[in-house]
């Protein structure tokens, strides 16, 4: 179950006011890449698709933290009603559906890290997992960033990027683009997106 698009805004505007930050911009073009390439993808709901982008990152609500965003996500999520949210809100981070390839800190409980992990084995991860965790690599807090801009900076910002994570956005793109039959950077506007 999902909530609207009207409901979701308020849902992140709410938020924000919660925890202000570049993150919630980040939301908003997440949300504004996976709707115009839902567009273009045949089976994909572009609806779906900004809904879930915009609260891929809800979590960020409860403060400032690193995987523990996955797990408040995820709960909070849940606790609305909202199962596919949730669900997004803990595969946005975990292409390779593992936690090997974490980039930031461990400040989840025990509780929490053991919830990600039974719960990322259990998923099944869709064109709707793929698409958010595209997208994600592609949004920064201003613009669109082209997956290595946007690599770089969350390397400069958390000392490093693992090459296997790296490639698995590459091939994502790759993915989206054989589907779509078209260059991403140009179905999401990269060179003349405004927020």
């Amino acid at each position: 179950m999902l909530p609207t698009r009207e409901e979701a805004e308020k849902i992140l505007k709410e938020a924000e006011k919660c925890n202000p930050g570049a993150w919630s911009n980040h939301s908003r073009i997440t949300a504004c890449c996976a709707e115009k390439i839902a567009e273009k993808f045949d089976g994909l709901d572009s609806e779906k698709a900004y809904i879930l982008g915009l609260l891929h990152d809800i979590g960020r609500k409860f403060g400032v933290s690193h995987l523990r965003h996955v797990s408040d996500g995820y709960s909070y999520m849940m606790s609305l009603g909202f199962d596919e949210a949730a669900k997004i809100c803990l595969t946005h981070s975990f292409n390779s559906q593992t936690l090997d390839d974490y980039i930031g800190r461990f400040d989840t409980t025990k509780d929490e890290l053991r919830l990600i992990e039974d719960k990322l084995k259990s998923i099944e991860m869709n064109d709707y997992d793929r698409l958010i965790q595209l997208c994600d690599s592609l949004a920064g807090s201003e613009k669109i960033l082209n997956i290595e801009e946007r690599i770089a900076d969350v390397k400069r910002r958390y000392g490093q990027y693992p090459q296997e994570k790296w490639n698995k956005n590459l091939q994502l793109k790759q993915y989206f683009e054989n589907k779509i039959g078209k260059d991403i950077y140009t179905v999401v506007g990269k060179d003349h997106f405004k927020i």
